[in-house]
């Protein structure tokens, strides 16, 4: 979880000496004698730190980009197409592999998550869309009776959705069923579905992951939109947090929404540790404002590392996101949401949101607050 700091500041140190004069040995660029003062240096200028960012942004994401893709054909190739039924028990090994595949998809999603989808947002809709958000824009055709098409809600979340069908917590269930075009979710009931979630749902997430992977190129990164993205995603760590009072949180059906906040949390700190090279060859106050980056990651670090498992805790039966009592603060969960708020809440000027908006800003990004 570390972000390596003094390695990383080690690249500030290349290629940074001045040419030196031959012809004057006054000349400021001359090599000073042992134990004098050291010969002038001049500081990477933008389009060079720029362009280091793009590069080794392409590089540390490439890994989560590929297992994405991978772990959707594994997905695919696993899924039982049965002959004259539907899934039953027969076909649960089946089933847990797919599970497997979904929570390493998963994973590397969300490790990436911050960076690509303010750069792919179409293709971040069709892999990574709730349920509910689908719904909003199928409502006026009745919502999505099949479940295991590649028409209207699909991607990861229509995958899990039916993977963990049964195993979904009932307060999702009840948010769900109040939805204009709810239909329960199940398992294929009969080959024909079978045959469709392989063929067709499965396939889509293949065939988009594949076209994330192969747009993941240098030349289709913007630094200054990714970084923005980073920002918003440190930001929404406090929705993801409240919409679990209402069942609307993120990974719902595997109840692993506290492993996706986790693994937004290591995601944000491989691309912050892109940045962070760039923001040191500042003047001040660059230093200080990357101490209070890091401070704000490590706090929420050791705050998620006290919830055990990969479930969000259970809220409160009486919690309110706009007024929360005082003893619902105290709960596992109301612990977790003040220790959330604390960094994400860009109206905190020693929020990590606020430290990394103002580290943009010396960036030459616009500030996203």
């Amino acid at each position: 979880m570390s972000l390596a700091k003094p390695i990383l500041r080690a690249v500030l140190c290349a290629g940074l000496l001045v040419a030196c004069s031959s012809s004057d040995p006054t000349s400021p660029t001359t090599p000073a004698p042992t134990g004098t003062t050291p010969p002038v240096t001049t500081p990477p200028d933008d389009a060079t730190m720029r362009a280091k960012a793009v590069n080794d942004m392409h590089d540390i994401l490439l890994a989560d980009v590929k297992t994405l893709a991978a772990a959707a054909v594994e997905m695919q190739n696993a899924a039982p197409t049965p002959t004259g039924r539907g899934w039953d028990k027969t076909d649960e090994p089946a089933i847990a592999t797919m599970r497997t595949a979904w929570l390493k998809a998963r994973t590397a999603y969300e490790h990436i998550e911050g960076a690509l989808a303010p750069l792919f947002p179409d293709i971040d809709t069709a892999i990574d869309a709730r349920y509910d958000d689908f719904l909003v824009d199928l409502t006026a055709q009745g919502g999505d009776k099949n479940l295991f098409d590649d028409q209207g809600v699909t991607g990861m979340h229509a995958i899990e959705r039916i993977l963990f069908s049964e195993t979904t917590p009932a307060r999702v269930v009840d948010f769900e069923k109040a939805l204009p075009g709810y239909v329960a979710a199940q398992h294929p009931a009969t080959q024909q579905e079978a045959a469709d979630f392989k063929a067709k749902l499965c396939a889509k997430l293949v065939a988009d992951t594949k076209t994330l992977e192969g747009e993941w190129t240098p030349a289709k990164i913007d630094v200054r939109i990714a970084y923005a993205g980073l920002v918003a995603l440190v930001a929404e760590q406090q929705e993801k947090v409240k919409k679990a009072a209402t069942g609307e949180e993120e990974s719902r059906y595997a109840q692993r929404t506290m492993s996706d906040i986790r693994d937004n949390l290591e995601g944000t700190k491989r691309v912050y540790a892109v940045f962070q090279p760039w923001l040191l060859s500042k003047p001040s106050p660059a230093s200080d404002i990357d101490k209070s980056v890091l401070a704000g990651l490590t706090a929420l670090d050791a705050a998620y590392k006290t919830v055990p498992g990969d479930a969000i805790p259970e809220p409160p039966a009486t919690w309110s996101a706009e007024n929360p009592s005082a003893a619902d603060l105290q709960t596992p969960f109301g612990k977790l949401y003040t220790a959330v708020l604390a960094q994400s809440d860009a109206t905190k000027k020693d929020a990590v949101v606020t430290k990394l908006d103002e580290a943009g800003v010396l960036l030459g990004f616009p500030s996203s607050n």
